[in-house]
């Protein structure tokens, strides 16, 4: 069953033409991920699934993302969206506050103000994150204390802490060390049981571990798009096998 329904989507930032008429079908309940060498566009098109671009001077769009058949860009209250499309950034960013505020901050902003339901979805939250166990007993220290692949975790329970639906992750492992981005790669894992997840990578290893789906973006231009093991043993497109075996 599709979540997002993606259809001739063009994206321009002023006179570039960063996406060229994407059409992409994405999963619930799976982990796709977006590969591609830098500047390819992936970023940009993960950006689209929340409206991020809208925050971009001079960035125009036409044609369709539906999420669960509406169309987002139709949409007036952005906040709802985010709410239900999360996003987790390449580098860790969590605000200068406690953990606890920092777990707590959505759900305040959506209008939680009993103390003992914001300690329970904290507390859920940062256990679905598999960070609980290591701050339970420093909630009220500063999250900026924390090392950086736990930093990391802390953003991805900020992002659980209101329920979404979607999460899309930004080469959410790319400024952590090997150990920590193992972890980061288990949570994902372990969250596709209950969201639907969107990557991108740079990491065509990373890709391959842990995708279902795999979209393979060059100059704008979707290549390729399907079940990730048949995207890298048995690619369709010439393109996509150069790029995958590093002739380019």
């Amino acid at each position: 069953m599709s979540k997002f329904s993606v259809s001739n989507l063009n994206l321009f930032y002023g006179d570039l033409h960063a996406l060229k008429d994407i059409n992409l079908e994405i999963s619930a309940g799976r982990i796709t991920a977006m590969i591609g060498p830098s500047g390819c566009g992936k970023s940009t098109m993960l950006r689209t699934l929340n409206r991020m671009n809208d925050l971009i001077d001079n960035c125009k769009i036409s044609g369709n993302v539906l999420l669960d058949g509406r169309d987002i860009y139709q949409e007036r209250d952005i906040s709802s969206l985010r709410k239900r499309v999360g996003m987790v950034f390449q580098k860790p960013n969590p605000f200068p506050m406690s953990i606890f505020d920092n777990a707590a901050y959505g759900p305040r902003l959506h209008g939680v103000k009993n103390k003992a339901v914001l300690a329970d979805i904290v507390e859920r939250s940062l256990r679905n994150a598999a960070l609980w166990d290591e701050v339970k007993d420093r909630l009220n220290d500063s999250a900026l204390g924390l090392s950086g692949g736990q930093q990391q975790r802390l953003c991805m329970a900020r992002a659980l802490a209101v329920e979404p639906e979607v999460i899309l992750m930004d080469e959410p492992t790319s400024a952590l060390d090997p150990i920590a981005a193992g972890k980061i790669e288990e949570l994902i894992m372990e969250l596709k049981k209950d969201y639907t997840i969107v990557i991108v990578t740079h990491s065509m290893q990373q890709a391959a571990r842990i995708s279902d789906k795999t979209a393979f973006f060059l100059l704008g231009e979707l290549i390729e798009y399907g079940d990730t093991e048949q995207v890298f043993s048995l690619p369709q497109d010439s393109r996509t096998e150069n790029y995958i075996t590093g002739r380019f």
